[in-house]
């Protein structure tokens, strides 16, 4: 082989070579990136382990809007196609109605398009889903961004709480699911859904670990709802009154450091705690040393939902008064949205 043939070679095993290369690039550029309803944000959504299989693909169900295409045949295809609340929608030609509801875009376009062979042969039928309404759920309660969602995917409950930022700092010990009646049963794999209970209660910290007993798939109509823990008021003469909410048992010695300690002048040996009994019409005080406590000669007291501690001045002035304003805001006081 000659120098010249060699080098021609060599050439040509170059340029096949970055023929390759570019178009494996451009394969890989054209993979389309993930959308943010594929993929939760916030630390939490790295314990929430997507898959593909066919309980995350989206089901069409009442008040989806659709768009049907067929190839070539414009005067068959329909935008804007509304399924209606049995779940079931009309066609050209097509004398009976065709059900839409509990099946995915593919599923129903295969279906209309074993209804058109009797008409012509090997219809193309596109189905894509214009607009989602059949899945609305809600979150409520102690969440950083109350609100509602439009779910376009099969979703469990610690990937939504992800999208409404989280539990906030009054977040209680539990979450709860208010289920509403299904406007049709769809058959799928999971069996929760088919023994559909109207209100269900889980552990928030197991949701937040991601057990499976407590991270449900989320249904059309969920109200989930995080309800706000008990609180106890520390107030009158301490560093700083604050409301402290009752997420674990808290005595009355670590309210009261957790206020910023007495200050100088309080009268530690009657320090008052206000008590309102469950079901009582009344409230109750109790007053409690202090300083007996800190030098273990007394025990220290388990604080019960809603109790105020009152830390009185030497001079006995009560500053029970300022409870007003250190709660948490009242009903009130929220914001009204208008649900349509």
């Amino acid at each position: 082989m000659t120098k010249r043939r060699f080098h021609d070679k060599l050439s040509a095993g170059i340029i096949a070579i970055a023929a390759c290369l570019a178009a494996s690039s451009f394969v890989h550029a054209q993979q389309p990136e993930q959308t943010v309803a594929d993929k939760a944000p916030g630390a939490i959504a790295s314990k929430v382990a997507l898959t593909t299989n066919d309980d995350n693909r989206y089901r069409i169900g009442p008040g989806d809007v659709l768009d049907i295409r067929i190839l070539n045949r414009p005067n068959l295809s329909r935008e804007a196609v509304r399924v209606e609340g049995s779940g079931m929608i009309r066609m050209p030609l097509i004398d009976t109605e065709i059900q839409a509801a509990c099946k995915t875009e593919g599923e129903l376009a295969k279906e209309i398009a074993e209804r058109y062979t009797k008409f012509y042969r090997k219809p193309q039928v596109d189905v894509f889903i214009k607009e989602y309404h059949s899945r609305q759920v809600a979150v409520i309660g102690a969440v950083n961004e109350q609100s509602r969602f439009e779910l376009q995917r099969r979703i469990r409950l610690l990937e939504l709480l992800t999208y409404a930022k989280g539990p906030s700092a009054k977040a209680g010990q539990t979450i709860n699911i208010v289920h509403a009646p299904p406007a049709l049963a769809c058959q799928q794999s999971d069996s929760s859904t088919q023994d559909m209970k109207a209100f269900s209660s889980y552990k928030l910290s197991d949701t937040l670990t991601g057990d499976p007993r407590a991270n449900p798939y989320i249904e059309a109509g969920d109200i989930i709802t995080l309800p706000e823990a008990n609180q106890v008021y520390v107030v009158g003469n301490v560093f700083t009154p604050l409301t402290i909410p009752l997420k674990e048992p808290i005595t009355l010695s670590r309210a009261v450091a957790m206020a910023g300690g007495v200050k100088q002048d309080s009268k530690k040996d009657k320090v008052r705690i206000v008590r309102q009994e469950a079901g009582a019409t009344t409230s109750r005080e109790i007053v409690v040393d202090l300083t007996a406590i800190e030098k273990k000669r007394a025990e220290d007291i388990a604080l019960m939902p809603n109790d105020i501690i009152d830390v009185p001045t030497s001079g006995g002035k009560s500053f029970l008064r300022t409870l007003l304003g250190t709660v948490a805001p009242s009903i009130a006081q929220l914001p009204v949205r208008v649900v349509p």
